[in-house]
């Protein structure tokens, strides 16, 4: 089995894939004042209750991809994979990994390793050109060309980091769940603030990919828009340009990456 990791900002999501089929994944919280042997017993905490995995670490693993966009997590992952799994192919996503996606940038290297792994799934699943829209601690815009280039992308702040600024620069404002309200006009102080982010969101991600589609092809409506990440759901149902929803997008990608970086015994 392949163990996929993607590490975020926020989240850390792992997942565990039989062949092309994903059978298991786990969504826990990033720290990056995690050590390498915490890291170990947190993997083996979580695969130790799949009834596929021995009770041992690494038992019944037979690859590793990860990638993060937290460099002190990729260093303490990189040693959990050279001293808990030495015998099995670890593939981390950086610079000098085939991907097999060109990446049309000023400095290719600023390009987070998250983005172009979900670049690399997209491409696969839709083909180009593509705009995917990534709901995580940013969220984030990646165009994806006809040819299957990474051609560019757009950073927004994300929805979380959005509500945590309204609850610490308003005065009379709150933390507030993020969830649909009863109407778009709201009634009291939660469902206003609710409203403007989520309808505000939905607005921004129909205004960026309608821009971004009219520079990526001739025809606007040969773009596919995939929606992943873990806040995808709340806007899926407003912005009205999405055609797809992976969520595991990101795992894909490094499942992807890893088979074209290790080949197949």
């Amino acid at each position: 089995m392949l163990l996929t990791i993607d590490v975020g900002n926020t989240h850390t999501v792992l997942g565990l894939f039989d062949g092309d089929e994903i059978v298991e994944h786990w969504r826990v919280s990033t720290d990056a004042r995690r050590t390498a042997d915490e890291l170990a017993v947190l993997l083996q905490g979580l695969m130790g209750m799949h009834p596929l995995l021995g009770e041992e670490l690494g038992d019944g693993i037979d690859g590793i991809a990860i990638c993060s966009t937290v460099p002190a997590v990729l260093h303490e992952l990189r040693e959990v994979t050279r001293r808990y799994y030495g015998d099995v192919p670890a593939v981390l996503v950086e610079p000098g990994v085939r991907t097999g996606v060109p990446i049309l940038m000023d400095n290719p290297k600023e390009v987070g390793a998250d983005r172009i792994v979900n670049a690399v799934a997209a491409v696969e699943l839709y083909g180009g050109p593509c705009v995917v829209v990534d709901f995580g601690t940013a969220t984030t815009f990646d165009a994806v060309s006809a040819r299957g280039e990474y051609a560019g992308g757009v950073i927004a702040p994300g929805i979380e980091i959005s509500v945590e600024a309204l609850g610490v620069k308003g005065a009379q404002l709150r933390k507030i769940e993020l969830a649909r309200p009863r109407s778009v006009i709201g009634k009291n102080t939660v469902e206003a603030m609710q409203s403007g982010i989520l309808y505000g969101f939905a607005g921004q991600v129909d205004g960026v990919v309608n821009r971004m589609a009219r520079e990526l092809a001739a025809d606007p409506d040969d773009v596919t828009v995939i929606a992943t990440g873990g806040l995808s759901p709340l806007v899926l149902g407003e912005a009205t340009v999405i055609d797809e929803h992976e969520p595991w997008l990101t795992l894909i990608g490094l499942r992807l990456v890893y088979e074209r970086n290790v080949p197949r015994s």
